[in-house]
């Protein structure tokens, strides 16, 4: 299974550095290399994402709703975790910035589009990818975490538990710190 991971998880480390250089071009104004090949960015969000998405899920079916990303970022790194926070919230503020200097842009006189719609764009890039990069990671680098668990009566528990909810039961192998 990890023989898949680390093709995707190549793909999502180049999408990330890809789109946070075309957003620190977007910021500086500047020519984007290959013009409108940077859409392409759009597409590879898909082939890292859908793969992502799908894992997420197997992996936390038996989570609370609520500790989905404490579950599936349980094998990342704590800096890892608080960068993608941090991304995350820088791309909530490029967006609303975004869409308070697009009110009155038009297209670029080149055909290409113009710098800030990049920037706009760039942001949510560097979410999916850098998302993607670290569920990735984690899976990668915390398989015993995720294994199917359950209690001594048998019973599914989460990646996370420290009890069974069902009956109680103290988990022998619960992670530590969790």
């Amino acid at each position: 299974m990890k023989i898949f991971l680390y093709p995707l998880l190549a793909l999502a480390a180049c999408g990330f550095v890809l789109s946070a250089g075309a957003h620190c071009l977007a910021l500086a104004n500047a020519a984007i290399p290959g013009g409108n090949f940077v859409w392409g960015l759009h597409i590879g969000i898909f082939v890292v994402w859908v793969p992502t998405v799908l894992l997420s899920l197997g992996v936390t079916r038996n989570a609370n709703k609520k500790d989905f990303w404490k579950v599936v970022l349980a094998g990342c790194p704590v800096w890892m975790r608080r960068a993608l926070y941090v991304v995350f919230a820088y791309a909530v503020l490029n967006f609303i910035v975004f869409m308070a200097s697009t009110m009155s842009q038009h297209s670029h006189p080149t055909g290409e589009a113009p710098p800030v719609v990049i920037r706009g764009f760039s942001g949510h890039w560097m979410v999916f990818y850098g998302a993607a990069f670290a569920v990735l990671y984690s899976r990668i680098h915390a398989s015993r975490l995720y294994r199917n668990r359950k209690c001594p009566q048998g019973h599914a528990v989460s990646p996370l538990a420290r009890f069974c909810p069902e009956c109680g039961s103290v988990i022998s192998d619960a992670p530590e710190g969790g």
